[in-house]
């Protein structure tokens, strides 16, 4: 499969105070939010003047599976790579032994489903309709 990473997803405890440091400290400019609800969560999508691949900063609810313990250093939260298929991209992961882990749709219609890589890292599969 043919993939373009787009953007990293971390995991944050306080997703204002998140938002904060990566704009006011690291300039980032905030390019859009949204609530999730399959995943009782809400991510922001920010990025550099200059730059291509973005950080999606993700807060998980208390109520969401999502919420786990937090550890320092552990909050990689998933990789997002864009491909032309997502169906036939999920059915090449399977079929070399990586499968769908979870699969979600917005109420907007996008949808995009996770794998895991060796180390248990989810990794993001989407494609742009």
């Amino acid at each position: 499969m043919k993939a373009k990473l787009t953007y990293t997803g971390i995991r944050v405890k306080d997703l204002q105070k998140s938002i904060e440091f990566y704009t006011k400290i690291l300039g980032m400019k905030e390019k859009g939010r949204s609530k999730i609800e399959g995943s009782k969560g809400e991510v922001v999508d920010l990025r550099s003047e200059d730059g291509e691949h973005s950080i999606e900063l993700n807060y998980y609810e208390e109520e969401s599976k999502f919420n786990t313990k937090y550890s320092s250093g552990e909050a990689l939260d998933h990789i997002a790579f864009q491909v032309d298929d997502l169906d036939k991209a999920l059915s090449e992961a399977a079929s070399v032994g990586y499968p769908t882990v979870l699969e979600m749709k917005s109420k907007t219609g996008s949808r995009w489903a996770y794998i895991e890589d060796p180390n248990g890292i989810w990794i993001e599969l989407f494609c742009l309709a």
